[in-house]
């Protein structure tokens, strides 16, 4: 019988996957007008990974990272109970974590796809949490995993020069109170705004002749640039702050920021409003661009094989994006 005790989370392994192929600024300077100086003045970004190999996709990039993090703590993948892929590129619209269930042999998992763009990652690691806070599951394994460029206009200089492939994998273990790692978490939405960054469906003119029933298909990436910019500055601290101020945590006691990876700008901006310094911000984007729902547990990944995160570090997580929707968790880091 399942114990409904609340319990803590920590986390336990993570792991990361990019594709081979790297695509500059330059190269896209080929491709539209443009310049390897303009991407980077207004987005930090200098390369990005892109999945070209044919029958490729998203599973593979999840697998690989799933296996990176499995690997570092010899855990073996039937131990794992759940598996949440947040991804807004699936290889089928019925979902892909099934499919990455088979491929890591997690035969005892239950898995299931997650659907919040770039705030996939952070609402995929709260909902684990909330599974491991009853003792629902003991282990969990949760996938930021995006392949946008599948869904770029390349002749779209707004979007083409954004947007990189890759996946990020975290396993999480119940644990006691005293070891718990993720200390409190705040999520948004705003459905107002979702029309300034979405890939939307699109009907076509022709009913079928009997059921006069409309099939359609989806269209690329759309963004409204400026007002996603404004949204992010202005709703990411507000978040942060209510975070911080529940659990009495000062930002002055905030190790690290990690935020999704979209523009440096936004990195920076909301670091200056919360009077935080630049060697606090966990960056990457210069390498990887906007990775989507992969960007955060990437970032986390390399950050920790660089050795820059330490015991008892306190960590804030905000990821934004689509929807509009956005979030904020807290995390202070144990060495297990």
């Amino acid at each position: 019988m399942k114990s409904f005790t609340m319990r803590g989370a920590k986390i336990l392994a993570t792991g990361s996957s990019v594709p081979d192929k790297s695509l500059n600024n330059n190269r896209i300077s080929e491709i539209v007008q443009t310049s390897d100086e303009w991407i980077f003045n207004r987005t930090g970004i200098k390369e990005r990974r892109l999945l070209t190999g044919i029958n490729q996709s998203v599973i593979d990039l999840a697998v690989n990272a799933s296996l990176k993090a499995l690997n570092k703590i010899s855990m073996n993948p039937r131990e794992i109970d759940l598996i949440i892929l947040a991804t807004s590129s699936p290889n089928d619209l019925f979902g892909s974590a099934s499919q990455v269930q088979s491929k890591i042999n997690a035969q005892n998992a239950v898995a299931f796809d997650l659907t919040a763009a770039c705030s996939g990652f952070v609402l995929g690691l709260v909902t684990a949490y909330q599974f491991l806070q009853t003792g629902s599951y003991s282990n969990v394994l949760v996938i930021g995993a995006d392949v946008l460029s599948k869904w770029i206009d390349w002749s779209d200089r707004t979007t083409c020069i954004l947007f990189g492939d890759a996946a990020g994998a975290i396993i999480l273990q119940g644990c006691s109170k005293e070891n718990n790692t993720i200390l409190d978490f705040q999520l948004n939405t705003d459905g107002n705004y979702s029309n300034h960054l979405s890939i939307a469906y699109e009907e076509k003119l022709d009913p079928h002749p009997i059921l006069n029933l409309y099939k359609g298909s989806f269209k690329n990436i759309a963004m409204n640039g400026k007002e996603v910019y404004k949204f992010a500055v202005s709703q990411v601290p507000l978040s942060i702050l209510k975070c911080l101020n529940s659990l009495n945590i000062s930002i002055n006691d905030v190790d690290w920021l990690l935020l999704h990876q979209a523009n440096e700008r936004i990195l920076k901006a909301v670091a200056d409003k919360l009077s935080i310094t630049k060697n606090k911000i966990i960056s990457n984007l210069c390498k990887y661009g906007n990775t989507s729902a992969a960007s955060i547990p990437l970032a986390l990944d390399e950050a920790l094989q660089d050795n820059k995160i330490s015991h008892d570090d306190i960590i804030v997580i905000s990821g934004f994006g689509a929807g509009l929707t956005w979030g904020t968790v807290v995390i202070k880091w144990k060495c297990f």
